[in-house]
């Protein structure tokens, strides 16, 4: 008798979770989807820019303009930076009107993706300094806490089982057990109380969708104005140039307009096109991170019912889900491997369904109280 007595002490014992590491002061305060959104649209507009600037680096001038045949080199290089320097289209109308046109777009398009791609990243400095602490303190709490109410059980096992063993009376034990039970004294008010009060609360959810609404709102700002570059300025890669101006105004040999072509034009309309179609392949990805907050991710308190009093979802207390809490358990998924007892109460639940008494396994006590040996008197539930 002794050795099981002793079996079971050790396995009470190896049903412990060992206490939490320093690994759980760097959680992930950002869901995997959130995580690859800002990766791919800061990173893209940087990565395209830093091709455009190197190409113009390499290239020289990004202009290159037909010159009279009675024009020196200098006058020929003079009139290429010139015209690189105005940007503007002279030519006439249906009436035969002179009109004029800014190119101007065109060469600041390069620095207009540097800005989207600072516009990009505001949303997660929004995230990162204003709900990132607070969601930080609250995940350090609740996965301590989950991990401790599953020790705290297991110690009472431990405790129930020397009792039972010391107890002359096996039955009378059980009752006191089964009334201990109902008046909810294995309850872990703390725990569930907080987790009730994040129902209540909406600063996480509030910055969260605010951080979508932004990460939309430029998304598809960017998107129309790629288009409204693609509608008056990507098709138009010749123009007609004037360098009569200034001193030049009253020479007679040098012709009203120019013709000049725009070297760079296809890798200017390649990047617009390569960002604009992400960006809109995007929208759908932000759209459904938002719609995740219609819904509650039962799956991880449906687990945690195993130890015992902890009903957040029998007594119906999960309301609308646009709250904090129903934030705190998308962050709790996304951490699930600092959550050591979650493994363990999902294989527990796994084996309670695979059981064929399953009224005699209501909690991860009564799982436990049958692995030490003391199913023989106990009673079964009715």
């Amino acid at each position: 008798m002794s050795l099981s007595h002793t079996a079971a002490e050790y396995m009470l014992s190896d049903a412990l979770l060992p206490e939490p590491s320093s690994s759980r002061a760097k959680l992930r305060l950002e869901l995997p989807s959130d995580r690859l959104l800002k990766f791919v649209t800061v990173g893209l507009p940087l990565c395209l820019v830093s091709l455009a600037f190197a190409r113009e680096f390499s290239a020289g001038s990004q202009i290159s303009c037909f010159s009279p045949t009675n024009f020196t080199g200098k006058q020929s290089a003079y009139t290429d930076t010139a015209c690189w320097d105005s940007l503007i289209h002279h030519g006439f109308d249906a009436e035969g009107r002179a009109v004029t046109k800014s190119l101007w777009a065109l060469k600041v398009f390069p620095y207009s993706l540097l800005v989207v791609a600072v516009l990009m990243y505001l949303p997660y400095l929004l995230w990162r300094y204003a709900a990132a602490p607070a969601l930080h303190c609250d995940l350090l709490f609740i996965i301590d806490e989950l991990d401790k109410s599953y020790n705290r059980s297991v110690r009472l096992v431990q405790h129930m089982k020397k009792v039972q063993q010391a107890s002359a009376e096996p039955e009378r034990f059980w009752e006191e057990y089964e009334r201990a039970r109902r008046e909810r004294y294995f309850e872990f008010p703390l725990l569930e109380r907080y987790l009730s009060c994040k129902q209540h609360a909406h600063a996480l959810v509030s910055i969260y969708i605010l951080r979508n609404l932004l990460l939309l709102l430029f998304l598809a700002a960017t998107c129309l104005y790629l288009v409204f570059l693609h509608l008056n300025i990507f098709f138009q890669d010749e123009f007609s140039c004037s360098i009569k101006m200034g001193l030049l105004q009253a020479e007679p040999h040098i012709p009203s307009l120019i013709p000049c072509k725009l070297v760079f034009f296809s890798v200017f309309q390649l990047i617009s096109l390569s960002v604009g179609s992400v960006y809109v392949l995007l929208i759908p990805v932000v759209i459904y991170n938002a719609l995740q907050l219609c819904q509650w991710d039962k799956g991880l308190l449906s687990v945690y019912e195993m130890l015992p009093a902890f009903d957040l979802l029998s007594r119906r207390m999960l309301t609308c889900p646009l709250n904090d809490l129903n934030i705190i358990l998308l962050f709790l998924r996304a951490n699930i491997s600092e959550l050591t007892s979650f493994s363990r109460l999902n294989a527990v639940s796994a084996l309670r369904e695979a059981t064929a008494n399953k009224e005699d396994i209501d909690t991860v006590i009564d799982f436990m109280t049958l692995l030490a040996g003391l199913e023989t008197t106990k009673p079964k539930h009715q």
